[in-house]
């Protein structure tokens, strides 16, 4: 049976792999203040930024589902991974040597199946970009050449050849160490009526990677007029491959894509190849499937694509009728969009491939630089299909397209389409800007003034206060100090920052640590639950208040206001119990309790001053 990883090895993995460079493969960062990232949160659908990053202490947070923890729990989340191949995958990237209790090295045990099926089919696409050299693959060469591609352009995308035979592959691979089982779960063999068989044979094979750049399928081209298949054969799903959120060119164009706020989709790998080479290095492909809603979430995070940052999605599309119905299907989709949406056709319907075959590197760019809002293309494409000479086919056009300008997501655009959907029709701006209101419920009504919005009560005020002290003891201890050990558990109103506040207080108190990743680690560990647990992870990514670099000044301004509220809270329960007493009855009680008073209430006072400066 395989050991556990050692501890002392799943630490070092921690330390070397930066959670900002492994989170930022697949999420845009931006700076969010006191050295902290944000972005569009990859666990959960959102507009706004709630994603955090503490690369300090090499944690994540998301303030809107609640997702957290530390860089290997995000690849774990993201990729689907158990523990031990989360770790192997990093220890892999940052070039740690894993040592397994009871027993030994990487190499002499079982990995977990995702890492053995990526080594498959790095292997593999090693296997087929050596066969493309031989004598066997002249008719795939032929095939590139034919399309402007040389042996430079096929090697900058991996593209190799699968050789014909029934089991070249699977003995190749046998031979490497892998099962039947596991070459099955793979997709790169199927199973024949004598055993597995390979997949893909005489044809041209591209790599399919996923966002971090491990090969995971890969799309293959008929080439042989024998072969009975498919024109294109892509790998099936497996374990690893979901069609549905893969995208070609994903990992060379996340950092153009994530740069230049741009994000050009076209329909096949010779496309992407020649958008890349003529100087669009922002083109990525689906797999043989639909644009569809994983592919937007795979952009959006990529692009930033909420209302501050604003980028720009271009689809290439055929003239024909098959790319005017993949243009109104897009359409549809661009409301999950904030990004600017755009349609780049080139002239003759051209393919980019093909374009830039014909016409040049430079033509393929003009041809992106063309492009029109698909919003626009969508209501032409619409009216196309309309005798516009006559007054039925006008009205007619009008009923379907007043719908299109409807759904445009961005109200302040309406009026706009509305006019120019009257002019493409040849009627009056008023019945058409009618029915898109109508439509789109606009009734015309004013709107109601909105209620402003009620002042943060006192209750709110302090337990924001207490929040930033819990922070601080979290994030900065050494900071926080002394002062933060002294504060009573009666200090916090809430249930979790009094749960953490004894978590710090079991961990030996603020003032015992020297803070940092390793003191974060600490307090998770002794986190009586996953509650707690995520609470300690919050706090620790979480962005304190302070307008300049925390330091002790501002630390003591927030604890003293700590412990203003609380006195002030004090103050506030004694008052109605002095009320109660009969000073002529009860005197010793009386003085008793109004000296209590007078000492909480000179407390409070004494705490707001030095409280001065803090929230």
């Amino acid at each position: 049976m395989a050991g556990r990883i050692r501890d002392e090895d799943v630490v070092l993995v921690r330390e070397r792999a930066a959670i900002a460079d492994v989170i930022g493969e697949s999420v845009q960062l931006k700076s969010a203040g006191g050295g902290r990232l944000k972005g569009l949160c990859p666990f959960h659908d959102e507009k706004s930024p709630s994603f955090n990053v503490n690369p300090t202490l090499n944690m994540f947070h998301c303030f809107g589902c609640g997702e957290s923890g530390d860089v290997i729990t995000f690849v774990r989340n993201t990729e689907h991974l158990s523990f031990v191949e989360a770790v192997e995958r990093l220890a892999g990237r940052y070039g740690v040597q894993l040592q397994y209790e009871q027993g030994g090295s990487a190499g002499g045990r079982q990995t977990g199946q995702r890492t053995r099926l990526v080594e498959a089919h790095r292997l593999a696409q090693e296997y087929f970009v050596e066969h493309l050299s031989g004598a066997e693959a002249v008719i795939g060469r032929t095939f590139l050449a034919e399309r402007g591609f040389d042996q430079s352009a096929a090697a900058q995308f991996g593209v190799g050849y699968a050789p014909n035979g029934w089991d070249n592959l699977v003995k190749h691979l046998r031979g490497k160490g892998f099962s039947s089982e596991e070459l099955l779960a793979s997709g790169l063999v199927s199973q024949g009526q004598k055993g597995p068989i390979d997949r893909f044979r005489g044809r041209l094979v591209w790599p399919i990677s996923d966002i971090t750049g491990d090969v995971i399928g890969f799309g293959a081209r008929r080439l042989h007029e024998s072969d009975n298949g498919p024109k294109y054969l892509n790998s099936p799903e497996t374990p690893i491959y979901k069609k549905s959120s893969v995208l070609y060119g994903i990992d060379a164009a996340k950092k153009e894509i994530a740069k230049r706020r741009q994000a050009v989709v076209v329909e096949g790998y010779t496309d992407v190849m020649a958008m890349h080479l003529a100087g669009v290095p922002t083109a990525i492909a689906t797999c043989g499937t639909a644009f569809g809603s994983d592919h937007i979430q795979v952009i959006r995070r990529l692009l930033m694509d909420q209302d501050e940052f604003r980028g720009e999605v271009i689809f290439t599309f055929d003239g024909d009728e098959a790319g005017q119905k993949a243009a109104l299907k897009a359409f549809g989709d661009e409301q999950k969009f904030v990004a600017q949406t755009f349609v780049a056709i080139s002239p003759g319907g051209m393919d980019p491939c093909d374009l830039r075959l014909a016409k040049g590197d430079t033509a393929v760019r003009d041809v992106v630089a063309a492009r029109v809002p698909l919003v626009e293309f969508a209501i032409k494409s619409t009216l196309s299909k309309y005798d516009l000479e006559t007054a039925e086919g006008r009205v007619q056009a009008m009923q379907t397209a007043a719908p299109l300008v409807a759904r445009i997501k961005d109200r302040a655009l309406r009026p706009e389409y509305a006019r120019r959907l009257a002019g493409w029709l040849g009627m009056e701006v008023e019945p058409v800007a009618a029915r898109v209101s109508e439509l789109a419920g606009d009734t015309g009504a004013p709107q109601q003034r909105r209620t402003p919005a009620p002042a943060v009560t006192a209750d709110a005020a302090a337990l924001s206060v207490e929040r930033e002290a819990v922070k601080l003891a979290v994030q900065m201890p050494v900071v926080a100090g002394p002062v933060y050990d002294t504060l009573d558990d009666e200090v916090f109103t809430h249930p979790g920052l009094q749960a953490v506040h004894q978590v710090i207080r079991d961990a030996g108190g603020a003032a015992s640590s020297p803070g940092g990743e390793a003191w974060v680690g600490t307090l998770l560990e002794r986190s009586p639950d996953d509650r707690v647990r995520q609470l300690v992870t919050a706090l620790a990514v979480e962005s304190l208040h302070s307008d300049t670099e925390p330091d002790e000044r501002y630390a003591g301004a927030v604890l003293a206001r700590v412990q203003e509220h609380a006195a002030t809270r004090k103050v506030a329960e004694l008052k109605p119990r002095l009320q109660r007493v009969n000073p002529v009855e009860e005197p010793d009680r009386y003085n008793a309790l109004f000296t209590e008073l007078i000492r909480l209430e000179q407390t409070a006072r004494s705490h707001r001053e030095r409280g001065i400066g803090a929230l």
